[in-house]
């Protein structure tokens, strides 16, 4: 009688544990798959490249993505013709990061008419159009080795992407507009607050121990993107604040304020940085983002509105479009 009950003690134990442990794996499987995706695009890990010769190609392109220097910077093994900044500094972790200025529409919308440029531009000419103005340098040979690796690189990110589609998380959140214009002074105590510890007083950013990049680059000045880079529209920038700094702030949990957001940003694209001519930028006016903060516009407000805000009545004239 008594193994009896020991043997049905057993059964019920054995199966309460089975049910136990079965539901907190489905509970487990089903936070991970709220937390991992969270119907936001995130880019493959490089540990998935493929391990043949496109592999090869592939692997390089996300070299010269994530240290750009080391190839292309002042002291480049390749070429030297940027800044000494590196592709990831601005698409954050080799362009994979929901909101980080990442690729994940790159391969899916490319080629593709532009307004900055007013022409159909390929994944190269894209690539090149970064080189010359975030990172302040020349362009290179479409044909070259570099080039072939960068674009294979980004349409292996981009392979699972529909043509033509933008998955959520792709690029930089679009934030609401302020109700007023954004404030550099503010901007100033909140970047000293916030940014100062990575990026310095002066916003030279911090070099890496090799002296041929940085660890955290310069947000400002001679070695930074020049005011022809996208970066420098305050929704951009302010967007790119929001869900990403400090670092490694996440849009899981922002760290900052939209209004503070905007602030720094305001106060980042004041600073001196080297110019680009962009007298050929935007040949149809009318589609030019109200917050591009260089002229000439199609509509009567001033450059500084266009620069800082408020924007809530401007886009209503305007084009509000976020095209980088």
């Amino acid at each position: 009688m008594k193994f009896k009950y020991l043997l049905i003690f057993i059964v019920v134990i054995t199966c309460f544990y089975l049910i136990v442990f079965r539901k907190s794996k489905i509970i487990a499987v089903s936070e991970n798959k709220i937390v991992d995706s969270a119907d936001c695009w995130t880019g493959a890990s490089p540990l998935q490249i493929p391990a043949d010769s496109i592999g090869l190609l592939i692997r390089y392109g996300y070299q010269l993505i994530t240290n750009t220097a080391k190839y292309l910077g002042p002291k480049g093994i390749v070429t030297p013709i940027t800044n000494g900044m590196n592709c990831q500094n601005c698409h954050l972790e080799a362009g994979t990061k929901p909101w980080g200025n990442n690729y994940g529409a790159v391969a899916s919308q490319y080629p593709k008419l532009r307004a900055r440029s007013g022409k159909i531009e390929s994944i190269e000419m894209r690539v090149n159009d970064c080189l010359q103005r975030s990172l302040n340098g020349k362009a290179i040979d479409s044909l070259s080795r570099e080039m072939r690796a960068i674009v294979a690189y980004l349409k292996w990110l981009g392979k699972d992407i529909p043509k033509g589609q933008k998955p959520k998380g792709s690029g930089i959140e679009d934030l609401p507009f302020l109700s007023r214009a954004a404030d550099p002074l503010k901007g100033q105590q909140y970047y000293l607050a916030t940014c100062e510890k990575c990026h310095g007083k002066y916003g030279a950013g911090k070099p890496n121990v090799e002296d041929n990049g940085y660890i955290y680059p310069p947000l400002w000045g001679k070695n930074s993107f020049n005011d022809a880079a996208g970066l420098l529209r305050l929704s951009r920038m302010a967007g790119f604040i929001k869900n990403n700094m400090p670092f490694p702030t996440s849009y899981h949990n922002p760290a900052l304020r939209n209004e503070v957001a905007w602030d720094i940003a305001a106060f980042i694209i004041a600073q001196p940085r080297p110019h680009k001519d962009q007298s050929q930028d935007w040949p149809d006016r009318s589609k030019k983002p109200v917050d591009c903060p260089i002229g000439p516009y199609k509509d009567n407000f001033s450059e500084k509105q266009h620069k800082y805000g408020p924007f809530t009545n401007m886009h209503l004239t305007s084009n509000k479009g976020s095209t980088k």
